[in-house]
């Protein structure tokens, strides 16, 4: 992974601080802001090294009351969209969210949290496209995204990785480059 970074000439921040944790799963870039989950996998140090890196954005802590990490029922849906689970542990983790920020995001409120880990891109010749789970897995969650008219949805099934904890975040890693084709 890091030579395929350094390929692409990013920046790479190592944290080598022995104390510090930080997962990809709880780490939430709004495109103006991070929110980062404190849980099991996550902790203060990692958040903040994350802010050290990224001086030009404000970093908030979260925590993650229950669940593998923040975006097990939190994402990104689009520009200024949060997507989120209905239970208990969601919605507190989103008022404090909205409590820490100036921005005002939309929210779509789905009614299975890991239906909320979904993956958002802009892409040039498509627009906004959408992968989200399968109505087979959550068919209620599945109708909430089909209000998003202006979005390209493309169900992908996360049956096998859930069965190890995995989600469709686990599997990506999103990079804001024009490809040099």
């Amino acid at each position: 992974m890091k030579g395929a970074l350094k390929d692409l000439n990013l920046n790479i921040v190592e944290m080598t601080d022995e104390n510090a944790t930080l997962d990809g799963g709880d780490v939430l870039f709004t495109g103006r802001e991070f929110f980062v989950g404190l849980s099991k996998r996550t902790n203060q140090r990692g958040a903040e090294i994350l802010a050290d890196a990224f001086k030009d954005y404000a970093v908030s802590t979260v925590p993650v009351l229950e669940g593998l990490h923040l975006k097990c029922f939190c994402s990104m849906g689009g520009p200024g969209l949060i997507v989120i689970g209905s239970s208990e542990p969601a919605q507190k983790a989103l008022k404090i969210m909205q409590q820490m920020s100036d921005h005002r995001y939309d929210k779509l409120t789905v009614p299975d949290d890991l239906a909320a880990n979904c993956i958002y891109m802009n892409l040039p010749s498509k627009g906004h496209v959408l992968l989200h789970c399968t109505a087979e897995e959550f068919p209620e969650s599945a109708k909430v995204f089909e209000k998003l008219k202006d979005h390209m949805l493309i169900p992908m099934s996360n049956l096998e990785r859930g069965k190890v904890d995995g989600s469709l975040t686990c599997c990506s890693v999103l990079i804001n480059k024009k490809a040099n084709i």
